[in-house]
């Protein structure tokens, strides 16, 4: 399903560590469904941005996190076919550390993984990804 927005949706991405290495998600809906990418989604009306930041976390990964820092903001824009625009994300990026759970697919996600940010080729992430992983990396 397309959202054919009139408007930008705020959606939030999270760089989760644990030890040494980062989080991902396979998506298993639209947009981007089969990529993989960082925990994250839609923000609730009357949810802080941190507090989805956690909440996605949780949904997609099973994880406790603790949100320490935002890292940057993103459009995400994606067109259809046609050239219409079928979604626009304004994506706030924050930085967690896991503080408990084991990671398990749920929510919106089909796999997860715990990744070596030296070594994020297979993953075949979007270039906005890859340089959010690496502002969070230097945040730390």
């Amino acid at each position: 399903m397309s959202d054919y927005p009139n408007r930008p949706l705020i959606g939030v991405g999270v760089v989760v560590f644990k030890g040494d290495r980062v989080l991902l998600v396979r998506r298993g809906k639209p947009p981007r469904q089969g990529t993989w990418s960082l925990p994250g989604g839609r923000q609730r009306l009357g949810e802080t941005v941190r507090a989805a930041a956690a909440r996605e976390v949780a949904e997609e990964a099973g994880l406790t996190v603790e949100v320490t820092a935002l890292v940057d903001v993103v459009d995400s824009l994606t067109r259809d076919e046609e050239g219409a625009l079928a979604y626009h994300y304004t994506l706030i990026d924050f930085l967690a550390e896991w503080r408990d759970g084991e990671a398990v697919a749920g929510g919106d996600a089909a796999e997860v993984a715990w990744a070596d940010p030296e070594a994020l080729a297979p993953y075949d992430l979007w270039d906005e990804t890859l340089r959010i992983i690496a502002l969070a990396r230097r945040a730390r």
